[in-house]
């Protein structure tokens, strides 16, 4: 006999996925009472703990939790196949929740999307995009797969494969003096007010190329958006430096805008396809890697 419902395993799905209890709630459209009580009983019937659930913090998956929660999905895409056999074979069902770093999420969300859905047809594809910090815990808590992202602040808890290597780049007024260079280095770009993401580990990263090269900048903005930034520099607002952004010669408003690359070899970033090398493995995660590991040989990334 089967103590444990496929509704039962969806509640843990979806609040593995959600990161709370009370979001889960509304999306299952069941109350939060509810699906405590109902999780509850999975853990007292498995002997274990799915979940870390501390008040005031996100609920985490436990180590037991994170291989549990890749096998009930597995179940849960074969009970869908099962319900309506026009559904792709069960070989390509799944779940796949693909994670981009802010700066990056523009340039790449919708061709990564297609070679995705491409590949791997069938399968449930999400995507969350975040800051760098954000990305690594929703990796290491099992709510995102693998992340395009930039290697930064990672630890040995995850498996990184190079897709580019990218160069940053000046953004400023036209009427700046670097304007007309074909390239700048970080000596002079540091003699300009900056205007950098606020984001932390990006903005660290930025602090210590500079430093690297005896320079010590003022900082007068900092923005949570490329378009404020390229806005501001179009202004004459400072100098904004980004590892991405469109090719465009104008800012949002229509402001003519210079883009110089940065010379200097210490600060090209490498652009990774990270994951949490704890993962249970997943047919549908090794299938996605390969996809996007294709993708980056035909048209780079960065």
């Amino acid at each position: 006999m089967l103590y444990l419902t496929l509704r039962q395993l969806e509640y843990v799905s979806a609040v593995a996925r959600a990161g709370s209890l009370s979001a889960a709630a509304a999306q299952l459209n069941v109350s939060q009472p509810s699906l405590s009580v109902a999780l509850t009983q999975v853990e007292r019937r498995l002997g274990q703990k799915l979940f870390i659930r501390r008040r005031g913090a996100p609920v985490e998956l436990t180590g037991f939790g994170k291989d549990y929660l890749a096998q009930a999905e597995e179940l849960l895409s074969l009970a869908r196949q099962l319900d309506d056999p026009t559904r792709a074979p069960r070989a390509a069902a799944g779940r796949l929740t693909l994670g981009l770093f802010d700066d990056l999420a523009p340039l790449h969300i919708g061709r990564l999307l297609s070679v995705l859905r491409a590949a791997l047809p069938g399968v449930d594809i999400r995507y969350r995009i975040a800051d760098l910090e954000t990305l690594a815990r929703d990796m290491l808590q099992g709510r995102v797969d693998l992340s395009v992202t930039f290697d930064l602040g990672l630890d040995a808890s995850f498996a990184r494969t190079r897709l580019a290597s990218v160069r940053p780049c000046a953004v400023m007024s036209v009427d700046d003096p670097l304007a007309h260079l074909s390239a700048v280095d970080l000596t002079a770009v540091g003699t300009r007010p900056l205007i950098l993401f606020e984001e932390g580990l990006s903005v660290r990263h930025m602090l210590g190329l500079f430093r690297r090269v005896g320079a010590e900048p003022l900082v007068r903005h900092r923005v949570a958006a490329l378009e404020v930034m390229r806005s501001l520099a179009a202004h004459g607002e400072g100098v904004g430096i980004t590892y991405s952004g469109p090719e465009s010669r104008h800012a949002y408003d229509g402001t003519p805008l210079a883009s110089v690359p940065i010379a200097d070899d210490l600060a090209c970033e490498p652009v990774i396809l990270a994951r949490p090398l704890d993962a249970a493995r997943s047919a549908v995660v090794e299938a996605a890697s390969e996809a996007i590991l294709a993708a980056a040989e035909t048209s780079p990334i960065g």
